[in-house]
């Protein structure tokens, strides 16, 4: 019996469907960073795959929510020129694995460690963004003999004061761009939520994509068509939404986590967007005594994209 029309349109839209992953995989879009080469390896128990290029001393990557590694594809390339550059899908993003459990951040720096126990690195430079940040600093936290300088863009270890977060925005502060000054940022209790998260966006993943960037970002037009589409591609399994939102779950874990932790004592760099920096301002001196802390206010949370020459030039002056 020959297929009917509705069921030649499903067989082509699930072709075109096809294409287009294949289109937004690792092995399609390293290909956009020259020098840069793929790598997949089980450390601590699970598959991590990140991204290399560069040589000279090790400064690894770390990215966040709701990104990938291809985050780093604005500033890699400049990176490189002077370093080792290695871009990690940390536990539960892209095409690293999800299991079921381990997503507080000091099992997630010990994934992160082992990794550079296996490339033989026995110091290394962090660059962290957003919930990469948290990893960076739990690295740091845990691991003080194995790295040298921290940079956070956008990014900080959880707190307390997350437990003090607003559940309404003040008046007149909820509007199309965050406010600086009172951030109303509603996903970190929606991501605190299982199951739920995933069936309702599973598939749907853009829209929030869209709604966020247009909210933390200054210009969100920074954030091309392409770019939308990869984080989409990889947002929108149910597996990989219940991970990236596992990343949110262990907050309280961290912050019991971090009551064992002394200040830490190597360089740190904080750099923050006009969302982030007064916060990072005032919080980052009560767990690094060698610190400073930059502000891009003239950029949004997703400065890679915004504004990736200032951040290479903060980056670059800090490492040297």
């Amino acid at each position: 019996m020959a297929p009917t029309e509705g069921t030649q349109h499903a067989q082509s839209s699930d072709v075109t469907s096809a294409a287009n992953l294949d289109l937004y995989s690792d092995e399609e879009l390293v290909k956009k960073l020259p020098g840069f080469t793929n790598h997949y390896v089980t450390v601590n128990g699970i598959r991590l795959h990140y991204v290399e290029g560069g040589s000279g001393k090790p400064l690894i990557c770390l990215p966040g929510w709701p990104q990938t590694w291809y985050s780093y594809h604005p500033i890699a390339t400049q990176l490189a020129q002077h370093y080792r550059v290695i871009i990690l899908d940390i536990r539960g993003m892209g095409t690293s694995d999800k299991p079921s459990s381990g997503y507080d951040k000091k099992t997630m720096a010990q994934d992160v460690y082992a990794l550079t126990q296996l490339l033989g690195l026995p110091k290394v430079a962090l660059l962290g963004h957003d919930i990469g940040g948290m990893v960076a600093m739990s690295f740091a936290f845990n691991y003080p003999e194995a790295i040298t300088k921290v940079i956070l863009a956008d990014g900080g270890y959880p707190s307390e004061g997350m437990r003090h977060m607003s559940m309404l925005p003040a008046p007149g502060t909820f509007e199309a761009k965050m406010d600086g000054n009172n951030p109303y940022m509603w996903w970190m209790s929606f991501n605190q939520i299982k199951e739920l998260p995933e069936q309702l966006l599973a598939g749907r993943f853009r829209y929030v994509l869209d709604w966020l960037f247009r909210y933390v970002m200054i210009d969100e037009r920074h954030m091309t068509e392409f770019d939308r589409q990869v984080y989409a591609a990889a947002y929108n399994q149910p597996e990989n939404i219940r991970a990236a939102n596992a990343w949110y779950q262990t907050f309280n874990q961290d912050m019991e986590d971090a009551t064992t932790y002394p200040r830490l004592t190597m360089p740190v760099l904080g750099i923050g967007s006009y969302v982030a920096y007064n916060n990072m301002r005032m919080g980052l001196p009560y767990v690094a005594e060698n610190l400073e802390v930059i502000g891009l206010l003239d950029s949004g949370h997703y400065m890679f994209e915004e504004k990736p020459a200032q951040v290479v030039e903060a980056v670059l002056n800090f490492l040297q």
